[in-house]
C-alpha cells in the first residue's frame, strides 16, 4: 500500500530585516508542514522570484525599500489572490497601515515588538504556525470580495442620550473577521441594542480598527475601557491582549477589560466573552460567533443558548476560515446558520 504524502505549505518571507528573514526561516524549515519557498529583503526581489514558483501563504512586512507592502499586497489580490499574513511592528502608525492592509486582503495580523525580535519570534512559534495554517486554509477569494463591496459612508446622526437597554449583542471572531465585522457593521441600524466584540487582534491594533469601523458605521464604536457602559448605538470592540467582560450594576451593563491568562489560546478570548453574557444577560442577549480559526468560542455561545440567549453562526460559504463557527455548531451550541448578508438583518431586528 503506498502512502499517501501530504502536501507541504509553501511559504514566502518578504521583509527587509535579515533577521527576521533568518529565524521565521527557520521556523519554517523546522515544521515538516511547511516548505520555505524563498526569503525577500523586498517586494521587487519578491516578484522576481515568484515568476519560478508561487507560495501558498506569503509573509509580508509593512515598510521596506523600493515598494511597500501594502502596494505589492494590492498587486498579488489583483494579479493572483493569495493568503498574505501581516508582519508589523508596534506602533500606531504601523497598525493603521495593518488596517490597510486587512482591508487589502490580507488573512492576519501578527505583531512584533520594536526591540528584542529574535527572542520574541523564537518564543511565537505557536502563533506564527497556527497562523500560517490558518492563511494557507482561507477564502481569500470571498475575503476580497467583502472588502471591494461598498461600505456606508452616511453621515453620523448627532449623538442621543440613550436610556438603558436590558438588551446585549455579543460577537466572536478571527481570522478573517476585520472584514466581516466591517460588513456588519457597516450595516446595522444606528439605535441597534449594544454591541460588544472580540476580534482576535494584536494590542494596539484594536484602537486603529475601532477607529476605522467608526468610520463607516451608524453606531460609535470605540475600543474598549474598563468600566464603559453598554447602550444602544455603541460598540465596544475588546483591546488586543484583555480578556473582555459583560456585567450588570443595577439596571446597567458594563464591561469590565483585564488581563489574564490565555483562554482557549487567545486573550481576549470569544469565550470568556460569551459566558459573561450568558451569565449577566441570559435571555436579553443575542449571541453570533463568525470567521475564524480554532474553536474559541464555542464552549462560551453554547453557555449562552443554554442561558436563554438567541445564538447565531455565520455559515461555511461567506467565511474566510470556518473554524470557530463549525466547533459552535458541532456542539450543539448554534440556533441558526445564517449568511453574513444575513447577520446585519438579525442584528436589526433584534430591538
Amino acid at each position: 500500500m503506498v502512502e499517501k504524502v501530504m502536501k507541504k505549505i509553501l511559504v514566502g518571507i518578504v521583509d527587509d530585516s535579515a533577521l527576521v528573514r533568518q529565524v521565521m526561516g527557520q521556523i519554517i524549515q523546522n515544521n515538516p508542514e511547511f516548505e520555505l519557498l524563498f526569503t525577500a529583503l523586498d517586494p521587487i526581489f519578491a516578484m522576481d522570484r515568484m515568476k519560478q514558483a508561487w507560495p501558498d501563504v506569503i509573509i509580508l512586512d509593512v515598510e521596506m525599500p523600493r515598494m511597500d507592502g501594502i502596494s505589492f499586497l494590492k498587486k498579488i489580490m489583483s494579479e493572483r489572490p493569495t493568503p498574505v499574513i501581516i508582519c508589523s511592528t508596534l506602533t500606531q502608525e504601523k497598525s493603521e497601515l495593518s488596517m490597510e492592509a486587512l482591508s487589502a486582503g490580507a488573512v492576519e495580523v501578527v505583531a512584533k515588538p520594536l526591540v528584542g525580535i529574535k527572542n520574541f519570534l523564537d518564543d511565537s512559534v505557536i502563533k506564527f504556525t497556527e497562523a500560517i495554517r490558518t492563511a494557507a486554509s482561507a477564502n481569500v477569494n470571498y475575503s476580497l470580495k467583502l472588502s471591494r463591496m461598498e461600505s456606508s459612508n452616511k453621515t453620523k446622526p448627532t449623538q442621543k442620550n440613550f436610556i438603558t437597554t436590558d438588551k446585549v449583542i455579543a460577537i466572536g471572531t478571527s481570522a478573517g473577521g476585520t472584514i466581516a465585522l466591517e460588513y456588519v457593521l457597516s450595516r446595522v441600524d444606528r439605535d441597534c441594542p449594544g454591541i460588544i466584540a472580540v476580534q482576535h487582534m494584536p494590542e494596539k491594533f484594536t484602537k486603529a480598527y475601532a477607529s476605522r469601523l467608526n468610520q463607516v458605521s451608524q453606531m460609535d464604536v470605540k475600543e474598549a475601557e474598563h468600566g464603559d457602559r453598554v447602550i444602544p448605538g455603541t460598540v465596544l470592540i475588546a483591546p488586543g491582549s484583555f480578556h473582555m467582560s459583560l456585567v450588570k450594576s443595577g439596571a446597567q451593563y458594563r464591561v469590565e477589560v483585564k488581563d489574564g491568562p490565555l483562554v482557549s489560546r487567545h486573550r481576549p478570548s470569544v469565550d470568556v466573552l460569551f459566558r459573561s453574557v450568558a451569565k449577566s444577560a441570559g435571555e436579553n442577549a443575542i449571541g453570533i460567533i463568525m470567521t475564524g480559526m480554532g474553536d474559541d468560542g464555542a464552549n462560551g455561545l453554547l453557555e449562552m443558548k443554554q442561558s436563554g440567549a438567541i445564538t447565531y453562526a455565520q455559515n461555511e460559504e461567506s467565511c474566510v476560515v470556518f473554524g470557530m463557527p463549525k466547533e459552535a455548531i458541532k456542539r450543539g451550541a448554534v440556533d441558526k446558520i445564517l449568511p453574513l448578508d444575513d447577520i446585519p438583518h438579525i442584528i436589526n431586528r433584534f430591538k
